[in-house]
């Protein structure tokens, strides 16, 4: 059977098109009139050699791809080739159909041949593989050397994924919230059950199809135990038929204590023989259901979850049990070990939740069963900005264990800041732990190379949501697709990648392509700057949404996540020969980085010492002065992403152009209250001044309750440092309308005014600004940040360019809305006159 594809319009050199970010990486753009010349001998037939669901989809998917991109058309068939053809099939398939086909060596399960051939005496391109699944990576490992220009005419390359499982997380609950998502509902539940639409779930594994991952585990690790009901499980098997065109293996994460929670048991206690059997019934059922079915994620023991703790066992004796159940399928179970007391006494300074996954698991290696794989945070707390490597990850020798990253920006800005982890990522991947020898990088050992397990992998946690461009951001997809692109082939550095996403999302203009990357390659050394610098985690809110800052927040409580600041210095002590002993879980070579309060990287200095105020960097500053410092330099280059991407106007369509100007924008503005604050409550507790005499020195800065206040009242904001001077204004319950007024004194000139106030998500409220009777500025203060009330977090501002002279008033109005009080925090004016 022959079948013809044509996207009509034919190429249109530098023509810009209106895009939403929902193709993502996948557009598949008209190439212009001299790039496609470099296509012209490329056939214009698609010819399948089997019939397999994933073979059809993917043939259907180049098709696409090449008449979407090349303007012509394009004819598909199975069988044999009757003119030049891409050629799709296994190796088997090429060998059955009598076609020669010597492979350079042994193809792996999932990895594809792109090869030039003669087939029955006509020019063809191959793409061969050993399983079908290959076929597809191969169909779209070749559309992207189009979409990215490159050349085809001597193209002979065997690729091959560098780790067997290579695993997306979603934490979806039942009801279509995302626990740590922020792009919008989940995309697989709604109201308690499977979304009768699951067009969206099909789109989101041809995404992770398109660069290698081969599972998705569809809930929330907080599992609800009614995922493996009987009737949820027909309905998650809509799911999975939904995944399996695109070889996407579907995974749900389960309660240990289901068993029991259910009532069907009277127990979860691993070694009672019922719990064995009713995991084996239950896993038979759902595989009737779901063949392709991919295994478990258990979380327990852990912030509150049910685990085998409750009876005195331990994570083998839990683990072990479910895997059994599943082998016969050829089933995997993920445990997470990210297993810790969260009451742990913050007055015992030997106390370190950072060893905890280490002490529990690294015991247990080589008792868990080999389709078991020990899921492993990649730093010791919680995907902080920057956390060193776990020496878990080290630790085991004779159990599988994968990394976990998270590409959601749960610590990282939340898809509000721009933070590309792909350099954080290689920086860990990288890694050489020592295990036994020189060489044994993180990726090695999270591959089973080091110590030839069976498998491993890597599981991204990602949380994309019903946002039409999935994460909210423009410019955060990078991740998804980073993360995919290194569990292929870890290797590649995070600037190859960086490029890669660039050109296949916003296409192949250079100017884009080179602003981008550097953007996205300085951003993550950039938000870790105005953060959280020196290995001292994020310093955000712990307790509430972990976005703005909080730095006390950390202190004082069970869950571990100190830094231990006080008037004297910060950090947390983790040597082993005066503090908690944590680094001596790491190979002797590691522990001769790390134990020196002389030797240690600065990058990681307050992660592994407390250190004093005055101590001496590296860098030849000290630990306070480069606190000042980076948060000043950071919130800086934060402003210089803005005037970055405001060089692409033009080079791109508007709609992803101003959406990603505007979260820049909004960056840059919450950059300088993370500065401030941090700054602030350093200063404070430090007692010691900034050398540049920046800090807490605002001479542009106008508090609002200094303003002349009609209707508006002063309020104590907490935490005090989450608003400059501790204090804002805000409309009592009884007020309709407030204003603040203030009148200008300086030169004549023109001038940026900077708004500072509170938007929270319990309101809408109105905000207007007059330069005398003429309203200069108006809007409604309705983003959704993370906040019922002014503080860090609902921070944010309004920009307005003005020409003003010495006698100027600017009024500001506020109409509250509901819970949101119009509330202020301050206003700045700076001169937009060159000296």
């Amino acid at each position: 059977m022959i079948v013809g594809l044509l996207l009509c319009g034919g190429l249109q050199p530098n023509v810009v098109y209106a895009e939403t970010g929902a193709e993502a990486w996948l557009r598949y753009a008209p190439l212009d009139a001299q790039s496609a010349k470099k296509y012209r001998e490329l056939p214009a037939a698609v010819i399948a050699l089997g019939d397999s669901i994933i073979v059809k989809n993917g043939q259907q998917e180049l098709m696409l791809g090449l008449s979407s991109m090349l303007g012509r058309s394009v004819i598909g068939g199975r069988g044999l080739p009757r003119h030049a053809a891409i050629v799709l099939g296994t190796v088997q398939e090429f060998t059955t159909s009598g076609i020669a086909l010597s492979p350079p060596g042994a193809i792996g399960e999932e990895g594809y041949w792109l090869t030039h051939r003669r087939v029955r005496g006509f020019d063809c391109l191959a793409i061969a593989a050993k399983a079908e699944r290959g076929v597809l990576y191969g169909i779209f490992g070749l559309l992207s050397k189009i979409a990215r220009h490159q050349d085809l005419g001597a193209v002979d390359e065997v690729q091959e994924p560098y780790v067997s499982l290579r695993w997306i997380d979603q934490w979806d609950n039942l009801d279509g919230r995302i626990e740590r998502g922020y792009a919008g509902p989940s995309i697989f539940f709604e109201g308690g059950r499977v979304r009768d639409d699951l067009t969206r779930a099909g789109k989101y594994a041809r995404l992770l199809a398109s660069v290698g991952i081969n599972g998705c585990t569809i809930n929330n690790v907080n599992a609800d135990p009614r995922v493996l009901e009987d009737g949820f499980i027909s309905q998650v098997a809509r799911v999975a038929d939904a995944f399996r065109p695109w070889g996407v293996r579907l995974s749900l994460a389960v309660d240990m204590s289901t068993p029991k929670a259910s009532g069907e048991l009277d127990t979860f206690d691993p070694i009672d023989t019922r719990l064995a059997d009713w995991w084996r019934g239950k896993v038979d059922e759902i595989y009737r259901k779901i063949p392709d079915f991919g295994g478990f994620v258990v979380k327990a023991d852990s912030e509150g979850r049910a685990g085998p703790a409750t009876y005195g066992r331990t994570p083998a004796d839990a683990a072990n049990v479910i895997a059994r159940a599943l082998k016969p399928h050829r089933g995997v179970l993920f445990y997470r070990a990210f297993v810790y007391d969260h009451h742990l006494d913050w007055h015992n300074l030997k106390n370190d939740r950072a060893k905890a996954a280490y002490d529990i698991f690294h015991v247990l290696d080589g008792k868990f069963e080999d389709n078991v794989v020990v899921q492993i945070k990649h730093g010791p707390i919680d995907f902080q900005v920057r956390e060193p490597v776990s020496p878990l990850l080290g630790g085991l020798e004779n159990t599988n264990e994968a990394i976990e990253l998270q590409i959601a920006h749960e610590y990282t800005g939340q898809q509000r800041h721009l933070c590309f982890l792909v350099p954080m990522w290689k920086e860990v991947l990288d890694f050489d732990l020592h295990t036994s020898r020189d060489g044994t990088p993180v990726k090695d050992l999270v591959a089973g190379r080091t110590f030839q397990r069976p498998t491993g992998g890597l599981v991204g946690v990602a949380n994309v949501g019903m946002d039409t461009n999935w994460l909210a951001h423009p410019l955060a997809m990078a991740n998804l697709y980073g993360f995919g692109r290194l569990a292929w082939d870890p290797n590649l550095s995070a600037e190859e990648i960086a490029e890669e996403w660039s050109r296949l999302t916003f296409g192949n203009d250079p100017v884009v392509v080179r602003t981008i990357v550097d953007i996205q390659m300085a951003s993550w050394r950039v938000y870790e700057s105005y953060t959280g610098p020196l290995g001292a985690g994020t310093l955000t809110d712990i307790l509430g949404s972990h976005y703005g800052p909080g730095p006390e927040s950390s202190e004082e409580n069970g869950w571990g996540q100190w830094h231990r600041a006080d008037h004297q210095g910060m950090g947390m002590d983790r040597t082993v020969a005066t503090g908690t002993g944590f680094i001596g879980q790491y190979s002797p070579a590691v522990q001769r980085q790390y134990e020196s309060l002389a030797n240690c990287p600065d990058q990681l200095l307050l992660f592994f010492h407390h250190a004093p105020y005055s101590h001496v960097l590296h860098s030849g500053k000290t630990v306070i002065q480069h606190i000042y410092d980076s948060h000043y330099d950071g919130a800086d280059h934060a402003a210089k992403f803005v005037t970055e991407w405001k060089s692409l106007q033009g080079h791109m369509d508007d709609e992803r152009y101003v959406e990603a100007l505007a979260r820049l924008q909004y960056q840059a503005g919450h950059a300088i209250v993370w500065r401030d604050a941090i700054n602030d409550w350093f200063h404070h507790i430090s007692g010691i001044a900034d050398e540049l005499g920046r800090v807490g020195n605002h001479p542009d800065r106008i508090e609002a309750e200094n303003m002349q206040l009609q209707g508006y009242v002063p309020i104590d904001v907490t935490p005090w440092e989450s608003a400059s001077g501790g204090k804002g204004v805000e409309c009592p319950v009884s007020e309709r309308r407030c204003t603040a007024l203030i009148q200008f004194g300086g030169a004549a000139g023109e001038y940026e005014l900077d708004v500072q106030y509170f938007d929270q998500n319990n309101g809408a409220s109105r905000f207007r600004v007059y330069l005398g009777d003429h309203v200069v500025g108006e809007w409604l203060a309705n983003d959704h940040l993370p906040a019922t009330k002014p503080n860090a977090d609902s921070s944010t501002r309004r920009l307005i360019n003005l020409r003003l002279r010495s006698g100027d008033e600017i009024r500001i109005e506020g109409i509250p809305d509901g819970g949101e009080r119009a509330p202020l925090d301050y206003v700045e004016i700076h001169s937009l006159t060159s000296p």
